[in-house]
């Protein structure tokens, strides 16, 4: 006991009871190169490859592009990285002629003697399966627009990919710009393309001698919603939408739109003498005049009809100039030159890229999508468990502002949040899984199961509280903190036959295996929910409140995590959790429990250790996610394996490839993946800077025999 006494306080055990640090760590005073950093992993294309397009950005809206510098050649890349347009603001959903009504898809499971409704999704009967695939698919994320060029040859046919030649395409990382090259009929085309920071807009910078000639214009082309679950343009229905020009002045016009109840519009200027024609129903054209070599053209999409001309190329491009040298000289930074691993420049190389892309998908007003702003997975819907995934790593890289920017949408569906609680016969708020911009939740077999992500914003607020440290972020986040422990303690369910607190019946946990009628006490959610509760006190203490009793009882009184035979099982209702195969697939969360996630006293550190060897030797591996080799380096470096936690870092499995332009390859529907390069970068930042209670090396997850060199700055330590 008295071991057990000493290995809790070296391993930072009640690290999440004392003080949360507010300090940023760095190792030594040597500064980092930064702007070297960065520059070494730019990414540069040479030629046209679906998984190759790059994006420009802001965090409320995406563009992505070809070798082209824009989307002229959309349909090479609809099965790799498509070219897509996507903000935060941009749904539609179709029209409801039949009124399906949510609650047409309740279906109750019964759960301790009590019948809770679920929100699922039918496949019979043909009414129940209609109206949930129609509120799965309603409302979904829009394609705003293709914006591309018209390349015409010297025969006067359109030219092609393989016309283009001597293609050099270069993302200046440190600058936000997208600089491409490329020779039609011997004739060079230079663009630079850039998003404008503040508002959602791109704008270009072309120059070539085909401006002169006519042979190259710039193509507005806008497409009608798709209910796919991936896809998210239909190109086919012309006739239920509009697309309505409107000239503003002689160099900008505005294009208005409307798709059933949806309307937006995109705002067009540019700098030289030019005329914007209609060519279709939907397709419209910016055609130079005069003997022009070069053009600056921008384009402003807006949820609201707009008579303002869109900011200039040039105030554009030193907008975004400003906005990401600010962003790469503030907050974290980790330099592995010097490192004589192998693997040290790739691993840099996937930290600098998730940076980037997290900071122009992840970093909005609403959480994000599992594809960003790229193009849609899950009909482009939030899933409130990857959240964290996707964002709280900006707290660790000390740019606390990019996740408060989302944490507000929590306040703006709290209500619903609330409805969905009050209907199951609990209290507090119970955070969606599957949702939309309003909170709306959607039908699944999964989805209304999940509770992982309930704890989710206790993390979010309590990493704000780390970094503010002051009565104002409790005065701010207060109600939801206190919100989001009342569901928790009162979903807890108190068993009189073994006096004990219990989570379950009627859930899934994170671990996607295992069936919600039979499943009780998942190792991982019952860790978390008593860190979360444990929390949630602390923030009662802090504002000079008494702790509450009610959250007080859960916590001495919940289920301890459950052992067999030396190991922590997935959940107690599984005690064949290493022997059935389902069971060693998907998320290995079991891990969670002390690596995304400080130990609590509830955990026993040698358990844990004999676990994690369970799980490396029998898992399949092949059978994961993103996120899961991030949250497996977490649990190895505190458990004091700093090799092993590089290796699950850099784990050659299909779900752990990043493509040459940074993203994270899943499978065939699902090139890319956000949540782990959030992953990659919270477990980065902890393996360098380490957690709160730790007195080690200054790099606890890197090992110490010379192999890496690791230089790191801005950093802050993991609860």
């Amino acid at each position: 006991m008295i071991y057990r006494f000493f290995l809790l306080i070296l391993t930072g055990l009640f690290g999440h009871l004392i003080a949360p640090s507010t300090t940023t760590f760095r190792p030594s005073n040597t500064r980092i190169d930064r702007k070297a950093v960065v520059a070494r992993h730019n990414v540069v294309v040479t030629r046209f490859d679906s998984m190759q397009s790059v994006s420009v950005g802001n965090g409320e809206f995406a563009f992505t592009v070809d070798p082209t510098g824009l989307q002229t050649f959309p349909d090479l890349y609809q099965h790799g990285v498509p070219l897509g347009t996507q903000s935060q603001w941009g749904w539609h959903s179709f029209l409801n002629p039949q009124q399906y009504r949510i609650e047409e898809v309740y279906k109750d499971y019964e759960s301790h003697g009590r019948k809770i409704p679920y929100t699922y999704a039918y496949s019979q009967p043909e009414r129940k399966k209609l109206a949930s695939d129609w509120f799965r698919e309603n409302p979904h994320r829009l394609h705003l627009g293709q914006v591309g060029f018209g390349l015409t040859k010297a025969d006067g046919k359109s030219a092609k990919p393989q016309d283009l030649k001597n293609s050099h395409q270069v993302l200046d990382l440190w600058t936000g710009e997208i600089r491409s090259h490329f020779e039609l009929d011997g004739q060079s085309v230079d663009v630079l393309t850039v998003a404008h920071q503040n508002q959602d807009q791109l704008a270009i910078r072309v120059k070539s001698p085909l401006l002169k000639t006519g042979r190259l214009t710039v193509t507005f082309r806008f497409p009608y919603a798709s209910g796919d679950w991936e896809n998210n343009t239909d190109w086919e229905s012309t006739q239920r939408h509009i697309s309505r020009l409107q000239p503003l002045t002689s160099k900008s016009a505005v294009i208005e739109r409307t798709l059933d109840t949806t309307h937006y519009s995109a705002s067009i200027g540019w700098s030289s003498s030019a005329s914007l024609v209609q060519e279709g129903a939907h397709a419209f054209v910016l055609k130079p005049t005069g003997q022009l070599t070069s053009i600056d053209v921008s384009c402003r999409f807006s949820s609201r009809p707009t008579g303002e001309t869109p900011a200039s190329f040039t105030d554009t491009q030193k907008n975004s100039y400003r906005s990401w040298e600010q962003f790469w000289t503030s907050g974290g930074a980790v330099d592995f030159s010097g490192s004589t691993d192998p693997r040290a420049s790739e691993l840099e190389r996937r930290v600098v890229l998730s940076q980037y892309l997290t900071r122009i998908q992840c970093a909005g007003s609403i959480p994000p999508q599992e594809t960003g702003l790229t193009y849609n997975s899950w009909y482009g819907r939030p899933h409130l468990e990857m959240h964290w995934w996707h964002a709280a790593h900006f707290a660790q890289w000390n740019r606390i502002d990019l996740l408060e920017r989302s944490l507000g949408w929590y306040q703006s569906v709290r209500k619903k949040a609330k409805a969905i609680a009050a209907r199951q016969g609990f209290k507090g708020v119970r955070w969606q899984k599957m949702t939309d911009a309003e909170g709306n939740e959607s039908p699944s077999t999964v989805s209304p199961f999940l509770i992982w992500q309930q704890p989710h914003f206790l993390y979010f607020a309590e990493l704000c509280y780390r970094h503010h440290h002051n009565q104002a972020i409790l005065e701010k986040y207060k109600e939801l903190v206190f919100d989001t422990a009342d569901f928790m303690a009162s979903y807890a369910y108190w068993d009189p036959a073994t006096k004990r607190y219990i989570l379950g019946k009627g859930l899934i946990p994170a671990q996607e295996r295992f069936k919600p009628e039979e499943t009780y006490n998942p190792t991982y959610e019952l860790a978390y929910w008593h860190w979360g509760l444990t929390v949630a006190q602390q923030w009662r203490q802090r504002l000079g409140l008494p702790r509450n009793p009610e959250w007080d009882d859960v916590l001495a009184k919940l289920s301890p995590l459950p052992v067999q035979e030396g190991l922590y099982l997935a959940a107690e209702s599984a005690p064949n959790s290493y022997t059935f195969e389902p069971y060693i697939t998907d998320h290995p969360t079991v891990l969670g429990a002390y690596g995304f996630l400080p130990a609590s006293a509830q955990l026993d550190v040698p358990t844990m250790q004999r676990t994690f060897d369970k799980v490396m030797s029998v898992w399949h591996w092949e059978d994961t996610w993103g996120w899961d080799y991030p949250l497996v380096a977490m649990s190895a470096a505190r458990l004091g394996r700093p090799k092993q936690a590089v290796d699950a870092l850099m784990m050659k499995v299909t779900k752990n490839t990043y493509l040459p332009n940074g993203h994270n390859y899943q499978r065939n529907n699902l090139r890319i993946y956000l949540p782990g390069n959030g992953g990659l970068l919270m477990a980065v930042s902890m393996m360098c800077a380490g957690w709160d209670g730790y007195a080690g090396s200054t790099t606890p997850g890197f090992p110490t025999d010379g192999s890496w060199n690791v230089k790191w700055e801005g950093l802050n330590r993991m609860p």
